[in-house]
């Protein structure tokens, strides 16, 4: 598979609402879970990623609820359950349609968060955990909201979306941005202009801080069965390195490795080593 080819789309439905799936490659599974900047999608977050890790896996790309081509929750859907314990339904409805019963996990963010919850409520499923810097499962040293939640908070806030605002999320998620060009910045920008999506994240933000955050996920981290690897960049504004003690403590079977400067996106900061590690983590596995 090469960058230019494309990759397999389609829409499952269920008892939430439909969820778009992309996916392309053979093997065993790897569900990759995007994060929850404005504009993501799993193709979105990972596409670049796919040529590497096709060679290994069928790689199954969700748009979580809310975000691409899903379903948006409703204000009464986000008061009654937060936006993970939502994703993890509506994605466990979704693989069963699809007829997959194990799989490899990797999750970054907000979907770093949805892939701990499913690994510590199912955990017969899932083979080989991932986690980039991953939300719920994370306890900060430092002020809250950090820098990079800030930004988030603050895109669709004041006078709306702007190339302007979306090249200064995506400084605070990376640690050199000048790796990320205009066309970079203009294509995130447009992902993050539909309506839908913009009311959902004003709903979105509004629980999250009526929740007081995230989900405790570290409370039952000791739930997670799966040998988990965790990557994270050593210069993350976001979800930052010093919560990742927890998770080593707390997960039976687990390692890190940490990226120097590096930020919140290993996946496109570090894209090759982030491949080989993935790929030699939960290849060995098998």
């Amino acid at each position: 598979m090469t960058e230019t080819e494309p990759i397999t789309r389609h829409v499952v439905p269920t008892s939430l609402g439909d969820i778009a799936v992309a996916e392309a490659g053979a093997g065993p599974v790897l569900v990759m879970l995007h994060g929850g900047g404005p504009g993501a999608s799993g193709a979105s977050n990972y596409h670049q990623n796919l040529p590497e890790l096709t060679k290994r896996f069928r790689v199954v790309l969700p748009d979580q609820p809310g975000f691409g081509g899903s379903y948006r929750p409703t204000e009464a859907d986000l008061d009654a359950r937060s936006i993970t314990e939502i994703t993890v339904d509506a994605l466990f409805q979704a693989l069963d349609a699809l007829g997959i019963t194990t799989f490899h996990l990797l999750g970054n963010s907000l979907g770093g968060a949805a892939a701990i919850a499913m690994a510590q409520t199912r955990p017969e499923r899932v083979t080989g955990l991932v986690l980039m810097a991953p939300g719920g499962g994370w306890l900060p040293f430092g002020p809250t909201p950090t820098e990079g939640q800030k930004e988030m908070f603050r895109y669709y806030n004041g006078t709306g979306p702007s190339e302007k605002k979306m090249a200064n999320f995506i400084r605070t998620m990376v640690f050199d941005h000048r790796q990320f060009g205009a066309d970079v910045v203009k294509a995130r920008y447009e992902a993050s202009l539909d309506e839908s999506h913009i009311a959902f994240y004003h709903r979105y933000n509004a629980a999250f801080a009526k929740r007081h955050g995230m989900d405790p996920l570290w409370r039952d981290m000791h739930r997670i069965k799966a040998p988990t690897l965790l990557l994270w960049g050593r210069d993350d504004r976001t979800i930052t390195l010093e919560g990742a003690q927890l998770m080593l403590k707390q997960i039976r079977d687990v390692q890190l490795h940490v990226f120097g400067n590096c930020g919140h996106w290993v996946q496109l900061e570090r894209a090759r080593e982030f491949e080989r590690h993935v790929a030699d983590f939960l290849g060995d596995l098998a």
